[in-house]
């Protein structure tokens, strides 16, 4: 007997016969029968290590920025393309314009408290992992949702990459001001929860 997570609740199962690990029976209701989100036991140690690295990753973040958004950037930076080719000057326009951009959004960062949330920086982390489905809203932009991380349905390989690619969007925007190389952040990771690499 052992307690088991299905979809819908916690119950005490048993397997109801040697070799059937995919079905268990609720013992005080002997007709009802559940199939397991997982019982691959890989499933926890997926989980832990990769949240461990994640956890890393959050602590090592300080928001910063956000005030002027990519698309402002972009804006700007495509002006300042457009009057340099008219008008020649490029360095000296990206320059200033680069001191318009910071001056604008040190004004805006005065008026917002930015709060760190574990929540959205996974999210965030997932999708520039890649491991997200794209939107297209009424008005026509488009919008990226983080997947669902299903380790149960992941296979070795696939956790491997999935691992892989969070380890480089980790490292490529936080973790190399840290760490001298990404194996020094995954040993770090590592200790955080025990494993060893």
């Amino acid at each position: 007997m052992r307690s088991i997570r299905t979809s819908k609740q916690q119950v005490t199962c048993w397997y109801p016969q040697p070799g059937m690990p995919g079905i268990f029976c609720d013992p005080k209701k002997s007709a009802r029968f559940y199939t397991p989100i997982s019982n691959r036991p890989e499933t926890p140690a997926f989980h832990r290590k990769l949240f461990s690295l994640l956890n890393l990753g959050f602590d090592y973040w300080q928001p910063t920025g956000g005030a002027i958004s990519p698309t402002d950037k972009a804006l700007v930076n495509g002006y300042v393309k457009f009057l340099a080719y008219y008008a020649g000057g490029e360095d000296a326009l990206q320059a200033a314009a680069d001191e318009y951009l910071a001056d604008i959004a040190g004004k805006r960062a005065g008026n917002i408290s930015a709060a760190k949330s574990f929540e959205a920086f996974r999210a965030w982390v997932t999708i520039q992992a890649g491991f997200s489905t794209k939107f297209v809203m009424p008005d026509g932009t488009t919008r990226n949702e983080p997947k669902s991380i299903s380790f149960a349905k992941m296979d070795d390989i696939e956790f491997g990459e999935f691992y892989k690619a969070v380890l480089d969007v980790l490292w490529n925007y936080i973790l190399f001001r840290t760490f001298p190389d990404q194996q020094s952040a995954e040993n770090a990771a590592a200790q955080l929860m025990g494993y060893t690499s």
